[in-house]
């Protein structure tokens, strides 16, 4: 199969503007006889399908496995394919990770994996002073910065990607993975609660007192929420880190953002509730 270079480059612009997250693999050094040779690209999706030409099925297994582990780290790596009677530890001795192949020809092909991420995903409900401050501190992190609040209180935000007029969050694109801050103080403070905690967000906090976050609960409780949404819920929003005004409370709050965001996958979530802000604590 020919490698068609301006193919892969049409699939990663498609990915990129439908949002997707994905990896390509880069052909960076053969040896003996292989069908694709250094330069060649492909795009390997979240589901494991390759969108161009790296080679055979023999190559195709180790860079599926590699691109699952890539995405999952966020980090890329060497991997070297090399006939299966070569292979006797799992890392060759210059370190380069190791795979099997199969493949009658007895080529090697190395390859560099690399993610394509998307930036994580910022929701703040609200226009508070918290609000803005948050959204331009989350923007220089380098935050996608979604601004969700009453439509006379968007014009409050002047670098945030995309902005939404009011609180009904079903046609914004929320996975599992976005963090979501409701900071509205005062200004539809259930409404945008109970979106964000109806939203597949893995991350929810709220900015207010532990008696209004208590009240608020209470009240979705009986709106039938479950255990299992409201558990999301890190109330009063932020580490304790002693925050005075809005610019330090929103940086109490993007800090507990980021420890979850870097915590090991193989240690128990991080408790929202024990992560409380001492500033917010004192607010009405």
């Amino acid at each position: 199969m020919k490698y068609d270079a301006q193919k892969v480059m049409d699939q990663i612009n498609r990915l990129r503007d439908q949002g997707s997250e994905f990896c390509v693999a880069t052909v960076v050094r053969t040896e003996h006889a292989t069908s694709a040779k250094a330069g060649a690209k492909a795009v390997i999706t979240k589901d494991g399908e390759i969108r161009g030409f790296l080679g055979g099925n023999c190559v195709q297994g180790a860079v599926r496995e590699a691109a699952e582990a890539v995405l999952a780290e966020g980090a890329p790596r060497l991997i070297r394919v090399k006939p299966k009677d070569q292979v006797i530890e799992q890392v060759d001795i210059d370190g380069v990770e190791l795979h099997k192949s199969s493949c009658p020809s007895g080529g090697t092909i190395e390859l560099f994996v690399e993610p394509m991420l998307l930036a994580p995903h910022l929701l703040i409900c609200g226009a508070s002073p918290v609000a803005v401050a948050l959204a331009g501190l989350g923007a220089a992190m380098g935050y996608r910065v979604t601004a969700a609040a009453l439509q006379d209180d968007l014009e409050r935000f002047t670098h945030v990607d995309n902005t939404h007029p009011g609180f009904d969050l079903a046609t914004l694109p929320i996975n599992d993975s976005a963090y979501i801050v409701v900071a509205t103080q005062g200004k539809r403070d259930r409404e945008a609660l109970a979106a964000a905690l109806g939203s597949p967000a893995r991350y929810v906090a709220f900015v207010g007192s532990r008696r209004k976050s208590e009240t608020l609960l209470t009240q979705l409780r009986e709106l039938n929420f479950t255990a299992e949404q409201l558990a999301k819920l890190s109330a009063p929003a932020g580490l304790d880190i002693k925050a005075i005004g809005p610019e330090e409370i929103a940086l109490s709050i993007l800090a507990e953002i980021v420890g979850i965001r870097r915590q090991s996958a193989r240690e128990p979530a991080a408790d929202g509730h024990k992560l409380i802000s001492a500033a917010a604590k004192n607010m009405p």
